[in-house]
């Protein structure tokens, strides 16, 4: 199978990329800055360029007809409310919302035509709510409302949606926003069951079971793979 992931540098992307690589599959990677053992093709693109991520999405579907998508790319902007700007808030919804939507758009054509496709969201437990993440949370609850929504829509053309919902993952983005020792890493921390942060390739798993494994039944489905956190939490 073909698969595009964007935000494939570093973290869950890449720890997707190289198992999905290690199934057999071909990967085609997107990010700003491109790490040195990528396992398939890379690009090197700023996805917060609306119209350079469109061409390139285009010029890629065309290339390779991609069989699944993974939506991973993020941007967190973590602040008060108070000190939220309308240029940040804007930016997380563009970089987590608008990108997904542009990419998904371009990879749906041969999806339809071929009767089967897998798309795929990097969601967050922060869903659920989480202090000082109001412009993250808001973008990632809309992943769920995209995959909820989409999958009725696509349903009939053989093509899934699911989320994928990490808890907090060793990952360069979680470490930067929660360094060790921080009042935030602690609180996370302290709410998940597990008492400990998630690896990226735990969440690896989970997005490779809805790209390439045995889901094609399961579609509209939120997976929070967090420890625990949600666990006895309100449905969502």
């Amino acid at each position: 199978m073909n698969i595009l992931i964007t935000g494939a540098s570093k973290g869950i992307g890449l720890a997707t990329a190289r198992m999905l690589a290690d199934q057999g599959h071909q990967i085609v990677g997107l990010a700003r800055t491109k790490p040195n053992d990528f396992p398939g093709t890379f690009h090197t693109i700023d996805l917060g360029d609306d119209t350079a991520r469109g061409k390139l999405f285009h010029e890629l579907a065309t290339k390779y007809k991609f069989d699944g998508l993974l939506n991973n790319v993020g941007l967190v902007n973590p602040a008060p409310i108070e000190d939220i700007t309308l240029d940040s808030f804007d930016a997380c919804i563009d970089i987590n919302l608008r990108c997904s939507l542009q990419a998904t758009q371009s990879v749906l054509p041969n999806m339809k035509n071929q009767g089967c496709g897998r798309i795929v969201f990097t969601s967050s437990m922060v869903v659920a709510g989480v202090p000082f993440r109001t412009s993250y949370a808001a973008s990632k609850s809309g992943m769920v409302s995209f995959t909820r929504s989409w999958a009725l829509e696509l349903a009939t053309y053989g093509i899934t949606v699911n989320s994928v919902a990490p808890g907090p993952v060793e990952t360069e983005l979680f470490n930067t926003n929660n360094p060790p020792g921080s009042e935030s890493r602690a609180r996370y921390i302290e709410g998940i069951p597990m008492k400990r942060i998630g690896l990226p390739e735990e969440i690896a798993a989970a997005n490779c079971y809805f790209l390439v494994g045995q889901s094609g039944f399961t579609t509209g489905q939120t997976l929070f793979v967090d420890g625990g956190y949600m666990t006895g939490k309100s449905a969502l």
